[in-house]
């Protein structure tokens, strides 16, 4: 994913915390913060220190971006997205990962409706 279609500076994941909506499942936290000027869309992603080493940390983030690179055509793309994972991510496979991305988002209307 190129470094533009990243949210990284810490006042953007605030303003995403304090004036997006959020949604969640059993393994994911999504905040989606529509931006009506933006030609494109923005992903942060955040893995706590409490699920693992660095190792797994940034394998979990790894998997998460490429399911989110894999999705982002059906994505609305005027959004800033903020995907959180939550303890039972650790155990899943690519697939499983994709998946429950695909819900997460699925249940925060952040897919383009047929026409778009």
């Amino acid at each position: 994913m190129k470094k533009e279609y990243r949210v990284k500076k810490n006042e953007e994941i605030s303003l995403i915390f304090k004036e997006g909506k959020s949604v969640a499942n059993r393994q994911f936290v999504l905040y989606i913060l529509e931006k009506k000027d933006q030609a494109h869309l923005r992903l942060g992603v955040s893995v706590s220190k409490k699920l693992g080493n660095a190792v797994t940390r940034n394998r979990i983030k790894r998997l998460m971006r490429e399911s989110v690179f894999q999705l982002s055509n059906d994505l609305k793309q005027s959004c800033d997205y903020l995907l959180i994972a939550r303890k039972p991510c650790v155990e899943m496979d690519f697939h499983e990962m994709k998946k429950s991305i695909s819900h997460v988002f699925f249940r925060g209307y952040a897919f383009k409706k047929k026409g778009e």
